[in-house]
Formats: structure tokens, C-alpha cells, sequence
């Protein structure tokens, strides 16, 4: 199933980041860059690094500076996260171009990559709650919140990987639809953004 090779993937992602655990080392990604595979782990490792990020931007003694510089390279990540699941839609475009979609055909609320890119947050989620659930500085009582919190988590990633592949069965037997609508961001567009395009006429 697809999101058996999507969990296995994520979580070497997160696996090979927490081995230096630093938003600074550069990916070293282990699969063709023609692969799928390859942009799996693009996409989990651009999550990854962005997931600590948030963490590092909420300190609260965080130098105003530095804060900045975070959130811009938020901004930067968030447009190569929609870069990368546009990237994986593209794969499924033509994976499936040669199905007629039947009579009955319906489109789905969310491409196949969208739903991909949920489930690479989950793998987040899981990961650093399991964390919390086995922390041995922490109070039984909040390993025990956590842990019931990961069972929830699981359990959600097992519907979620369900439903893609669910998704992908109908897709590829004329089912359902899909069509890739660009997400076209504004504020990185210096056309587009209001603040950037009135400060270049200054």
C-alpha cells in the first residue's frame, strides 16, 4: 500500500534528523531524485525542520533579531512545502493520466498529495509525542495524558492512510478525479503582496 511506503519514509526522515537533531545540517537524501521516494523524504525533511523551527520561534527570550530571521525562513518553507506536495500531485497526474474517469466520477475535497501531506505531520506528531509518553524527567501523570494522546495519534494515522489509499483504489479505477489547483501564495509574490510591491515604488 501507498502510505505503508509513505509511514516507512517519514519516519527515516525524522529518524535521520534527530541524529544531529539541528535545523542547520543540510538533507541528505537518500533515494533518486526521479523516485517518488525522493520526494517523499523532501517533503518530511521540509516538515521536520519546520516543526522545530516553530519550536525554536516560541522561546520567549528568543533576541527579536533572530526571531525574524525564523520567521522568514518559516515563510521560505512553507512556499517549498506547497512546492513539493504540488511535485507529488504531479506524480499522481500522470501515474493515473491513461484512466478514464466513469460516468459517475466525483472529484475529491483534497488531492491525494494534501492528504500525503497530513500524514507526514502525523508522523511528527507521533514521534514527538511518544517522546513525551516516555519521558523519564516527567511526572507519571503526563506520560500517562501523552500516551493516551499517541494512541489517538495512531489511530488517526490508520484511518488517514486508509482513506489515501482508499483515494488512489478509486482514482486508478475511474471513481474519482483529481486536478491540481496551484496554491498560489501572495505574500512571497512581490507583485501580489501589497506591502512589498508599495515599498519597491518608494
Amino acid at each position: 500500500m501507498f502510505t505503508e511506503l509513505c509511514n516507512q519514509i517519514f519516519d527515516q526522515s525524522i529518524a535521520d534528523y534527530h541524529v544531529h537533531n539541528s535545523v542547520y545540517q543540510p538533507i541528505q537524501n537518500p533515494y533518486e531524485k526521479t523516485a517518488i521516494e525522493h520526494l517523499l523524504y523532501l517533503k518530511n525533511w521540509i516538515d521536520t525542520v519546520q516543526w522545530h523551527l516553530e519550536d525554536i520561534i516560541r522561546d520567549p527570550l528568543i533576541d527579536p533579531v533572530k526571531a525574524l530571521e525564523i520567521k522568514r525562513w518559516i515563510d521560505k518553507s512553507n512556499q517549498e512545502r506547497t512546492d513539493v506536495v504540488e511535485y507529488i500531485d504531479s506524480y499522481f497526474l500522470e501515474k493515473y493520466n491513461d484512466v478514464t474517469p466513469g460516468a459517475g466520477a466525483s472529484i475529491n475535497t483534497e488531492s491525494p498529495a494534501w492528504a500525503v501531506d497530513r500524514l507526514s505531520i502525523l508522523a511528527l506528531k507521533i514521534y514527538h509525542m511518544r517522546e513525551e509518553a516516555t519521558r523519564t524527567d516527567a511526572t507519571p501523570a503526563h506520560r500517562e495524558a501523552c500516551q493516551r494522546k499517541l494512541d489517538v495519534l495512531l489511530e488517526q494515522r490508520k484511518d488517514l492512510g486508509t482513506a489515501i489509499n482508499q483515494l488512489l483504489e478509486d482514482i486508478a479505477a475511474g471513481n474519482k478525479y483529481m486536478k491540481v489547483y496551484k496554491q498560489m501564495k501572495m505574500y512571497n509574490d512581490p507583485s501580489l503582496n501589497p506591502v512589498l510591491y508599495k515599498s519597491a515604488s518608494n
